[in-house]
């Protein structure tokens, strides 16, 4: 099942915040900045807005994705790739991620590799979410590895990160500054269920591919249930769901 740009929008403003403290911990000029896993283009857009004449490049795995960032930034130079699978040609001011890097394995040699690619100086900036253990992503794997879905969903790769020591033994024998950090975002989300609208943007997706129309439904249905009990709606209808996020500041 490919992405879908406008579900994933959906809660664009909730997806951005992470993003904006990550670009507010960055303190260089960069010239030449790649935006991986650029997705839609949003936050492409606010790199480009902070750094008018730099030279950026957004890189995505997603045809659909990348058909939505044309369209947001017309002018601006886009390329379809993988990240596990790319190198970049020249060396780099700044390698920006948000929230992408997670879907990408074997981080004990992607993250020294990324930051190889960059010049003296050069900022690796990463944001990931940090939730899998949350009562969302428990529901999830337990839904899909039951009787009734085990042989139904796909291959239910939600992604993946090291714990933060480990980002720590990787990146600092190769960083003139290291920072890591954590934060937990509360979004106050409203509609009929609101958690799962959003995790059908993204982390739902390698589940529910394989399905037809009727299976994915019944699926998402059995799921919305349970989530609904696990983060329930107050009085104003507003559901807090707090979300976890690491973020890591590497300078070459």
């Amino acid at each position: 099942m490919p992405w879908e740009p406008d579900r994933y929008l959906q809660f664009a403003d909730e997806r951005l915040r992470p993003a904006l403290d990550l670009l507010g911990r960055i303190p260089s000029r960069p010239a030449r900045i790649v935006d991986l896993g650029c997705g839609a283009g949003n936050v492409t857009r606010l790199l480009a807005e902070r750094w008018p004449d730099a030279e950026l490049t957004g890189l995505d795995s997603s045809p659909e994705m990348l058909a939505r960032a044309s369209e947001t930034l017309p002018n601006a130079r886009f390329e379809l790739a993988g990240v596990e699978h790319w190198d970049s040609e020249d060396s780099l001011d700044l390698l920006f991620s948000n929230a992408a890097l997670h879907w990408i394995g074997q981080h004990e040699s992607l993250f020294p590799r990324l930051l190889d690619m960059l010049s003296p100086g050069g900022i690796l900036a990463v944001q990931m979410p940090g939730n899998f253990d949350a009562p969302s992503h428990r529901l999830i794997r337990e839904l899909a590895a039951s009787p009734a879905w085990s042989g139904k969903v796909g291959n239910g790769r939600m992604g993946a990160i090291l714990d933060m020591a480990a980002y720590h033994r990787l990146l600092a024998p190769r960083s003139t500054r290291l920072s890591l950090w954590e934060t937990t975002y509360w979004q106050a989300l409203h509609g009929a269920n609101p958690v799962l609208d959003w995790l059908r943007g993204t982390t739902l997706l390698p589940y529910v591919a394989p399905m037809d129309d009727a299976s994915r439904e019944a699926f998402l249905a059995e799921l919305g249930t349970q989530l609904s009990e696990a983060y329930p709606t107050d009085e104003s209808g507003t559901t807090l769901f707090p979300f976890r996020r690491i973020f890591i500041v590497a300078q070459r």
